[in-house]
């Protein structure tokens, strides 16, 4: 596991990863072949939010050939794209995987997750119990439309820069740059860190 996960943090809501876990992680990073680093954002406007954010963490973790590496904490957001006020306020978080997946299949799991909460896809920036979305994988660019990489959006959107940049201080957002600069250059307004709530690594 990187050193930013286990050292201290410059944000005190990011709580440093007991090495035990970090040695039982990296353990089970020696039963991938050849890994690839990705980036997922989650996020849930519907029902018991903090709860669904961690059993979409769980799942992933569950998945054959995916490992987590990194969870962010956890930021509550106002609804992107909708009049203010016109839905519950989300909780979203990042983490940092590892797989040996290929950005198809990492894409069938995430909607599988979104599936198994019961994600409803209505209407675009509709509310929903779980969003599921992969913001980077490696530094592949790829404007596939069935999935485009990195997140065509991500790079303006505070509420997955900000707690991607708290547990990769280095991050870059491939074609993009540094997510410090990408969060600088973006409206921060109605996106707040949640230091009372903590998201589990999963051992």
């Amino acid at each position: 596991m990187t050193a930013f996960f286990t050292e201290g943090q410059s944000d005190p809501t990011v709580q440093p990863v007991p090495a035990s876990v970090v040695e039982r992680v990296d353990a089970a990073d020696t039963t991938l072949q050849n890994p690839k680093r990705a980036v997922i954002s989650l996020g849930s406007n519907l029902g018991n939010r903090l709860e669904t954010l961690q059993g979409a963490i769980d799942a992933l973790e569950d998945t054959p050939g995916v490992r987590i590496k990194a969870v962010s904490p956890v930021y509550e957001t106002e609804p992107w794209g909708v009049e203010p006020g016109s839905q519950p306020t989300y909780f979203n978080a990042v983490v940092v995987l590892r797989t040996t997946l290929p950005p198809s299949s990492l894409l069938e799991r995430a909607h599988a997750v979104e599936e198994a909460f019961h994600r409803v896809r209505d209407e675009r920036w509709g509310p929903r119990t779980i969003d599921v979305d992969i913001v980077a994988y490696a530094d592949v660019i790829s404007d596939d439309p069935v999935l485009t990489l990195p997140h065509p959006r991500a790079h303006e959107r505070a509420f997955v820069l900000a707690p991607w940049l708290d547990v990769e201080p280095e991050a870059q957002l491939p074609g993009r740059g540094p997510v410090a600069q990408l969060l600088a250059d973006v409206a921060l307004h109605g996106v707040a860190p949640r230091a009372d709530l903590e998201l589990r690594l999963p051992e």
